[in-house]
């Protein structure tokens, strides 16, 4: 079988490939057209998010067995249509949800403390202790939207704390020993924290709206690892203004997709996003909390040994 690589990964991934005796061809620059043109060569091919594989692109894949996506999630694959033509999809949350589940308790312990407030006052030369006076984690109620792998991975980071985790999910039964599963209305009523954990599906885009962010009983913390489109940033900062947000740790935004960088040099950056950079009670980072040393080669262990289990 031959596979094309169209991102670059952990070099065990085709090093072990090779080693299971497929043909591995790597193409990391060429157009999404190009590809299309040579992809009936191929049984299968790796991505991480170079290009969405829609219809056109999966009928000019003719011989195509699967689809590696080195990540946990496949919204950039027409899902239904390559099912439909028999292509197995195969993604990796497994790979990088220690590293989501660190990353969230990290933005929520870094709100909690002030870190990065006093980060930055210390460095010029401001010492004020009263103004970064802290709260702690026990006693408080944390709701985790989405209960896969991802919302299993931050409960079971929380278990050293003194808090009542619930987690609400499309899919029964998800609940374990780390979160009880409950509906919607009761983790709106009780959680003083929530995070998201879900994928991008047309139902979680826009989710947290201010119909949403109303529902909820008490003010609240609000912690995004998951997809950037699933908050809307505008009733977002809204939120943060009036005190029923009284934080965000958002390593997604809904404007990354687009040339993020342009929004810092062409005067296209949107109000609500000035204010997020510029709030205390708000942590950024850049779409990176399933980044770490140890999980991309988790990922791509998970994606050899998955097509070796379907494949050998």
């Amino acid at each position: 079988m031959k596979i094309l690589h169209l991102d670059a990964n952990h070099p065990l991934l085709i090093n072990q490939l090779n080693d299971l005796g497929f043909t591995n061809h790597e193409d990391y620059t060429s157009s999404k057209i190009d590809i299309q043109q040579k992809i009936n060569q191929y049984d299968g091919f790796i991505i991480r998010s170079r290009f969405s594989i829609d219809k056109t692109f999966l009928d000019a894949a003719t011989n195509l067995k699967f689809i590696g996506r080195v990540g946990a999630g496949l919204e950039n694959i027409d899902c239904d249509y390559a099912q439909s033509k028999g292509i197995a999809l195969i993604a990796a949350p497994e790979g990088n949800r220690n590293a989501v589940g660190e990353h969230s308790l990290a933005m929520l312990l870094s709100l909690f403390n002030k870190l990065n407030k006093g980060d930055k006052e210390v460095r010029e030369g401001k010492w004020l202790r009263e103004d970064n006076r802290g709260l702690e984690l026990d006693g408080k109620t944390v709701g985790l939207i989405g209960y896969g792998n991802m919302g299993k991975a931050f409960a079971k980071k929380l278990r050293g704390f003194d808090v009542k985790v619930l987690c609400y999910d499309l899919k029964p039964n998800v609940a374990d020993t780390n979160a009880t599963q409950v509906p919607l209305s009761k983790l709106q009523d009780q959680a003083d924290v929530l995070s998201l954990h879900t994928p991008e599906t047309p139902s979680t885009i826009n989710m947290i709206d201010a119909k949403f962010i109303n529902g909820f009983k008490k003010p609240f913390w609000l912690i995004n690892t998951a997809r950037g489109k699933s908050v809307v940033t505008s009733d977002l900062v809204s939120a943060l203004k009036t005190g029923k947000i009284l934080g965000a740790g958002l390593d997604v935004l809904e404007y990354e997709k687009s040339s993020f960088e342009n929004l810092f040099t062409d005067n296209k950056m949107p109000e609500a996003f000035k204010y997020l950079i510029k709030a205390d009670n708000v942590i950024l980072s850049p779409h990176v909390a399933g980044w770490t040393i140890e999980s991309k080669e988790k990922l791509a262990q998970t994606i050899v040994d998955k097509i070796k289990s379907q494949f050998i």
